[in-house]
């Protein structure tokens, strides 16, 4: 098997911060009317911030400094005053329009992501989720998806509208006195480079909180999936002191960052403010030295605090913006990763399947999971090597033997859930990778030990995505004598069934899931270990079934009991991985081999061969 290339941590390829600002920006084209609107309000709001010190300088200069007579300069100070509150209205209908639009966009990027990352999920194969744990997939639809949204929430909104209050403010800095302004500059490059020094230590603490999230969260589906089990067995204790240990090592992480985040923030404020200081005494010499109007200096100073107020709260999200980085670097490298299960170019058309097998040379081996530190094995776990056996069109099978035998392997195979390692597998003399995996997975039925069944009526979990008919339905109940099934159910096929509904049975369970394989009309048929928990009653109606409605077509049951396996023409047994006997029920028998010791096995335990 090969490596999917996507690890947890430690050993990513490092996305640019150019590429990911891109890759964002191009989730957002869609809504490029939003982003419009909130754009022209940011310019309202930032225009109206620049306006009201120029406000101040002219009702100072104007009239409260100025000589004259006192009811002209109040005048002119209430008309100063009337334009300063217009501005200020101006800029909060302007901020809530800008906040609301890009509310709105933020929410349906995110809304659009969340439904492309679980679409791409659903869409890899099963050697993929066997590499890597569901509980570190989980984080990325939640988490890392719940850090991107805050960045929108709480980031996106307002950076545009602070960079072009930082763009305008700065040209009105240096339009009201260039001195001061180039005095004021020179804070800018040390700003940047403090910025620039913390940006690339902050990405690194976020990447590892990040990974550590995801290996508990990982810890924690595995514990609470497997409670029972270590319950049963007083494994309590030590079930703890590792979830202590991992959650230590996430609290760490996270206070190694808030140190980080301790010293940036004080420091950005602590330049601000010696900025102010310095302009503050140079601009107030300037003005008792008559060179500078005191309404010019107020103007500076308030520009200034324009200035730093968004550079400062830009520091304030910035912890934001690099959780949210760190997370859309995992959120990509997952969308961007491609499956083992290649879709042939020109799929061979799979309505004329008849049902020949032909397994020759298979051999496979499982990749192994990640050790939770990013690194996955080269070597996986062998499970089929070199099997050769052919199954004829029409012909019912059985495949036995011991637990791990690869009997299920088998199966996986064979509707393309895992591509072999080594070897072919052929469907009517075709090679499995020229059929669509769809294709192979509609005309090839598969009823499982534990059905999926799914919180509705009877009716729409037998017909699922057929397109059938409830007459339809129906007339193919009572072809395989299932009818009786249901007629015994309180509303028949309109019965609600799971969350508030009926509960089934193993068996009812399993009576569904075969009707719902007849439903799609299969070449195959597949019944991995399909009655091994169903009771005798279910059974005959199972077989019954079988009988009926799947005669003439080909049909592999995997199974234990040998009660089940004895009925079919031939029966294959498995032992570590190799197909170890193949014949029919007699012949395995008077060969006292492998087979003949599972049957007296069978015997000792009271279970009829």
């Amino acid at each position: 098997m090969r490596s999917f290339g996507y690890f947890e941590e430690g050993k990513t390829g490092r996305i640019s911060d150019l590429r990911l600002w891109k890759r964002i920006f191009g989730l957002c084209r869609a809504w490029r009317a939003g982003i419009f609107w909130s754009s022209l309000f940011s310019l309202l709001a930032a225009s109206a911030a620049v306006i009201q010190p120029q406000l101040l300088q002219r009702g100072i200069d104007l009239f409260i400094t100025a000589s004259g007579a006192d009811a002209a300069r109040l005048d002119g100070l209430f008309h100063i005053a009337l334009l300063y509150g217009g501005t200020a209205a101006a800029a909060f209908a302007a901020g809530f329009g800008q906040v609301v639009m890009m509310e709105y966009v933020g929410q349906s990027v995110m809304h659009r992501l969340r439904s492309d990352l679980y679409r791409h999920l659903l869409s890899l194969d099963l050697a993929f989720f066997h590499a890597h744990p569901a509980g570190r997939l989980v984080t990325r639809l939640t988490n890392d998806i719940q850090s991107m949204n805050d960045m929108f929430s709480l980031v996106m909104v307002t950076l545009f509208n602070d960079l072009l209050r930082l763009a305008g403010v700065l040209v009105a800095l240096y339009l009201t006195n260039v001195r001061l302004a180039l005095l004021m500059t020179i804070f800018l490059p040390i700003s940047l480079i403090i910025t620039v020094f913390f940006s690339r230590i902050a990405r690194d603490g976020f990447r590892a909180i990040r990974s550590q999230l995801a290996v508990v969260n990982a810890f924690l589906q595995e514990v609470l999936s497997l409670v029972g089990v270590i319950q049963i067995y007083g494994q309590e204790a030590d079930s703890m002191a590792k979830f202590r240990e991992l959650n230590g090592v996430y609290l760490e992480r996270n206070l190694r960052l808030i140190r980080l985040f301790g010293a940036f923030m004080p420091l950005s404020e602590f330049l601000s403010s010696l900025a102010i200081a310095v302009i503050l005494w140079y601009g107030g010499g300037e003005t008792l030295q008559r060179h500078l109007t005191l309404g010019e200096l107020t103007a500076f100073l308030t520009y200034m605090r324009l200035f730093f107020q968004p550079m400062q709260e830009i520091a304030r999200k910035y912890s934001v913006v690099q959780s949210a980085l760190a997370s859309a670097e995992r959120i990509f490298e997952l969308l961007d990763i491609s499956g083992s299960i290649i879709e042939p170019t020109v799929p061979i058309d799979g309505s004329r399947i008849r049902g020949e097998i032909r397994f020759a040379g298979v051999s496979f081996t499982y990749q192994q999971e990640d050790d939770g530190n990013g690194h996955l094995p080269e070597e996986g776990k062998s499970v089929l090597r070199d099997i050769d056996l052919h199954i004829q069109s029409g012909e019912t099978i059985a495949i036995t033997g011991p637990t791990g035998a690869g009997k299920s392997t088998l199966v996986s195979l064979l509707v393309r859930f895992y591509d072999p390692s080594a070897g072919r597998i052929l469907l009517d003399g075709h090679d499995l990778r020229e059929f669509a995996p769809q294709t192979l997975r509609r005309k090839i039925g598969l009823v499982l030990q534990d059905p999926l069944i799914e919180p509705d009526t009877v009716l729409a979990n037998i017909r699922q995505d057929t397109g059938l008919t409830r007459s339809e339905v129906y007339q193919i109940l009572v072809r395989t004598s299932l009818d009786a099934f249901v007629a015994k159910l309180p509303q028949g096929l309109d019965t609600r069934i799971g969350e508030g509904g009926l509960d089934l049975s193993a068996g009812e369970k399993q009576l569904i899931a075969f009707a719902r394989v007849l439903c799609r009309n299969p070449a195959v048929l597949i019944l991995d270990e399909a009655t091994s928990s169903v009771d005798s009653e279910a059974e005959q109606l199972l077989e019954q079934a079988l009988r009926s409605g799947f005669a003439g077509r080909t049909l592999l049951i995997i199974a234990h009991r040998l009660s089940t396996v004895r009925r079919a023409n031939r029966i294959a047994v498995f032992a570590q991985g190799r197909l170890a006997e193949l014949g029919s029920h007699e012949e395995l028998l008077a060969r006292q081999g492998l087979y003949a010791e599972l049957a007296a096995a069978d015997l000792r335990h009271g279970r009829p061969v």
